[in-house]
């Protein structure tokens, strides 16, 4: 059997489970996950290597995570519909993964235009299917499969798993025949000071309440790595300095918290002792600069 391989973007609203899907399929965490929306801001690779199996050809499925499909009012927000777009553009097949447990709304039409606009195949990946009773299910999938011919409509949970060695099956035959992309050991695109500056992140995003996490975005200014330690130091940017204020807290208190969090996660995952130092600085209107924006994406550094 040929080997087959491809490039597959998942596609949805803020907090449909892109990130969640993603994670799972690979078996690692890639994409930071936090029940705030738009907590994904970049396109993110993960690469996904199956071996032969009976009946089944060895593979490589490229999966592309994407920022929540949403209307840009700011620089960020429109690098971040920018993401999508690419992502559109450049794949074999598209996941569009939605909230099965909400009613299908202007939101969910607005991604489904821009699906439609992209054209080629689409897999709709109805998720969280595990809350839904069971006697919803077959009228859902009729009430969505009215909307578009989509090539494959699948009951899942990006969470529990359900449903997805079905979606790998489909996805599988979908890919036409092609070259390994990445290497085999291969598991993102990302470095890992961008990850880190992303944990950082997702720790300020579940830490901090209000606005604060919206407004925030961290950049990592020194990496050392040594045999058994390595160093990091990370500046947390917000736009005010009320901002500042909660970030760091009463004595330090919140960002001693941040800091101890994702510290103890980059640990995990870096498998190695890490040293961690944040600092918090205003950036005045940073999310409506070009260049503070352009500056935060590893792709253009």
């Amino acid at each position: 059997m040929s080997f087959r391989s491809g490039f597959v973007s998942i596609i949805g609203r803020p907090n449909a489970g892109k990130s969640t899907l993603l994670n799972t399929l690979v078996g690692q965490k890639l994409a930071i996950v936090t029940p705030k929306p738009q907590t994904t801001r970049n396109r993110i690779l993960g690469m996904l290597n199956l071996r032969a199996e009976k009946g089944r050809p060895a593979a490589q499925i490229i999966l592309i995570d994407t920022p929540g499909v949403h209307k840009p009012d700011n620089s960020l927000n429109r690098k971040m519909m920018q993401e999508v777009y690419n992502a559109l553009e450049s794949r074999d097949l598209i996941l569009l993964i939605v909230d099965a447990t909400q009613k299908f709304g202007t939101g969910d039409q607005f991604v489904l235009n821009a699906v439609q606009r992209a054209g080629g195949p689409v897999f709709l990946l109805l998720n969280k299917i595990n809350r839904i009773e069971k006697s919803r299910r077959l009228p859902l999938i009729a009430e969505y499969s009215r909307l578009h011919r989509f090539q494959e409509i699948i009951p899942i949970s990006a969470l529990k798993g359900d449903g997805l060695p079905l979606l790998l099956e489909k996805v599988l035959r979908a890919l036409p025949e092609g070259p390994r992309y990445f290497p085999k050991d291969q598991l993102t695109d990302q470095p890992e000071r961008f990850l880190a500056a992303e944990i950082i992140r997702e720790k300020v995003l579940l830490c901090a309440a209000q606005e604060v996490p919206y407004a925030s975005t961290v950049m990592v200014e020194h990496w050392e790595e040594k045999p058994r330690l390595t160093r990091i130091a990370a500046v947390v940017y917000c736009e005010r300095d009320g901002q500042k204020k909660i970030l760091i807290g009463k004595g330090g208190a919140m960002l001693k918290k941040i800091g101890t969090a994702a510290r103890l996660e980059l640990e995990k995952i870096f498998a190695t002792k890490v040293f961690l130092e944040l600092f918090v600085k205003v950036q005045p209107g940073w999310r409506e600069s070009r260049h503070f924006v352009e500056e935060l994406d590893w792709r253009r550094s």
